[in-house]
């Protein structure tokens, strides 16, 4: 019988407070108690010890920043932040994730059952992924997305031009947004056109791009429709839209389309996925990181299948080893790094997809 998981809900909203307890009990499995503020919610993390906590940022007596700072410096635990898309939602929630919360969900518009329906499913997957959350004590800005604005030393290539028709697909979920972080910062500008699936919800997506543009040499984006894949771009999925490759003539092209949740995601790594090992097949890169889940284990397998080079982040250095786990079991992944290593086997991968070899100085 699989283990309840406590969770604690930190919100000054008695409204939020009551509707997220009551999505979070309905959903079974789970022991939820409620703090109107942080200071009562320290209270409770010492006299409790939740699992994982789902955090407001905007409260009164203590910022939701300042908690997080003092959870993770103290006493680690998995924090999952529950923002609204308005004002400074979006940034103080990117700003939560460097300071070390594992995930983000965004609060729902309107507080009525209709338009939790997705945001309940989300939310559940989110906290229960989170409660199984390697974490260590944080010191501030020690994450990959916070800091200097410069990227690190391109640790990765350079590129032959040659290697430019290749696309690079990668998927992540809980703890992902630092693990793209350390990949995009040691990827040199060269490098092909980069597809990327995160789970994190609408809005949120355009900031976080923002941010990974900042720390790396890549020009990182989110993706619009249309958009024409070239070497030095990263085309981020935006929150609540599928991204998938077509080709247009000679060039590849992204296309942002609707549809419905798929392995229980919008935007889902198993449609990118898809959509690369058909439309680039041996011409293609995939690597899976970070998560919990099964979302882009069977796609990793179509693109192996397809002849595409095929890397998962390991255990060791994931957050949750579940989905990179999923598909190793599949027998869907030819390289397993960690997270430091994983931009160098790309860039290889890349390479030899050309039948070109790394230029070494």
């Amino acid at each position: 019988m699989a283990r309840t998981v406590k969770v604690l809900v930190v919100d000054d909203s008695l409204v939020a407070r009551q509707f997220l307890k009551g999505i979070l009990t309905e959903a079974g499995g789970m022991e939820v108690s409620m703090a109107p503020d942080a200071i009562v919610a320290l209270e409770h993390i010492q006299r409790d010890r939740p699992d994982v906590v789902v955090l407001d940022l905007e409260m009164p007596r203590m910022h939701g920043l300042d908690f997080l700072r003092r959870v993770m410096a103290e006493r680690p635990l998995p924090v999952v932040v529950c923002s609204g898309h308005v004002g400074g939602g979006t940034d103080l929630a990117i700003r939560a994730l460097e300071e070390g919360a594992v995930g983000v969900v965004a609060k729902p518009r309107q507080w009525g059952r209709e338009s939790m329906e997705e945001t309940a499913v989300t939310l559940v997957d989110t906290l229960r992924a989170a409660a199984r959350a390697k974490l260590e004590r944080r010191p501030q800005s020690r994450s990959p997305i916070a800091g200097s604005t410069a990227p690190t030393a391109e640790t990765a290539g350079p590129v032959p031009a040659g290697a430019w028709g290749t696309i690079v697909a990668m998927g992540a979920s809980t703890g992902g947004t630092d693990a793209l972080a350390t990949i995009l910062r040691r990827l040199p500008a060269e490098t092909p056109a980069i597809m990327i699936v995160l789970h994190m919800p609408e809005k949120f997506t355009t900031a976080f791009a923002a941010r990974l543009d900042r720390i790396s040499a890549l020009h990182v984006k989110e993706a619009a429709d249309g958009d024409r894949l070239v070497p030095g771009l990263a085309l981020l999925a935006p929150g609540g839209r599928h991204l998938i490759v077509r080709r247009n003539g000679p060039d590849f092209v992204a296309r942002v389309i609707d549809g419905p949740l798929v392995t229980r995601h919008r935007p889902s790594v198993d449609v990118l996925f898809h959509s690369v090992a058909r439309t680039a097949g041996a011409s293609s890169v995939g690597v899976l990181l970070t998560g919990m889940g099964e979302d882009g284990a069977a796609g990793l397998l179509e693109m192996k299948q397809a002849g595409a080079a095929t890397v998962a982040q390991d255990e060791s250095t994931s957050v949750v080893f579940g989905m990179a786990r999923e598909a190793i079991s599949r027998g869907a992944v030819e390289d397993i790094a960690t997270i430091e290593d994983i931009a160098g086997v790309v860039v290889r991968r890349a390479v030899e997809k050309c039948g070109l070899s790394l230029v070494r100085k």
